[in-house]
């Protein structure tokens, strides 16, 4: 049975007639293992201990040790058995998280295709389905998911991009904070064995994480954001009337809280 779907028009038009819809925060990187989940988390634990009711709806550890240290710190919701083909997937149980009703809830991997039987066929519908029940949601991506960029990395990486988010959906985002990490450092990460297993990486290094490879990735995804803070700037502008004889000289990424973690 099709699982019936809403047009970008309709989710915008409802998250516009939502005054208190919740708020979405997105934490961005260039590629794997640069510190989106482990911001992520850091971040809702801090809230956490301020008194915020913050639930995991979903995050994947890849056994990756700081992760895992951060998730047991936080209260996880059951995920959702779904069988498909003979095999039992597990999924992110977006009806639980309507009920539990957190204030904050983490989602993971915002590009996800969820396995069929699922409500919703995106990851990213459900974030939309979330915050329309007025639950803030933090949630990470990679830019290569990114709609409009996909050819760009393709024709860089030689990688064809199968799982994709709209641009409009990362537009609804409230904020998005690049976490940014030095090709040195996310290279030296890779050879520990904290993306994935030491023996697996020679092989990420010089495939996907060439240098090469990982240089424009990052352009892209500092480009991406100057963009998003040069449009919301134009609309700041346009909606107090203020004159164009304003100059901005600069247009800064940093605007956008880009993060510079430590390896």
């Amino acid at each position: 049975m099709e699982i019936p779907t809403k047009t970008p028009e309709e989710w915008t038009e409802q998250a516009a007639s939502e005054k208190n819809a919740g708020i979405f925060k997105l934490f961005l990187g260039y590629a794997p293992g640069v510190g989106k989940t482990y911001s992520m988390l850091s971040e809702a634990i801090r809230r956490h201990k301020r008194g915020e009711d913050v639930v995991v709806g979903v995050v994947e550890s890849y056994g990756r040790k700081g992760v895992i240290e951060l998730l047991e710190q936080l209260e996880r919701l059951p995920r959702k058995k779904l069988e498909y083909k003979g095999t039992i997937f597990e999924e992110m149980d977006v009806d639980a998280i309507l009920e539990r009703k957190p204030q904050v809830v983490l989602v993971d991997e915002l590009a996800h295709t969820n396995v069929v039987g699922s409500k919703h066929a995106k990851r990213y519908e459900d974030v939309l389905e979330i915050l329309e029940a007025k639950i803030d949601v933090l949630s990470t991506m990679n830019i290569e998911h990114l709609e409009s960029v996909t050819p760009s990395i393709q024709s860089v990486t030689g990688i064809t991009v199968r799982e994709t988010v709209p641009d409009w959906v990362i537009e609804r985002a409230h904020e998005v904070v690049v976490v940014d990490l030095t090709l040195e450092a996310l290279k030296a990460r890779m050879r520990r064995g904290d993306i994935y297993p030491i023996e697996q990486a020679d092989k990420a290094l010089s495939n996907f994480f060439r240098a090469g490879n990982l240089m424009a990735l990052r352009e892209l995804t500092l480009r991406q954001v100057a963009h998003s803070v040069d449009e919301n700037l134009d609309a700041y502008l346009e909606r107090k009337h203020i004159g164009w004889n304003w100059v901005v000289t600069e247009r800064v990424a940093a605007s956008a809280r880009i993060r510079r973690l430590n390896s």
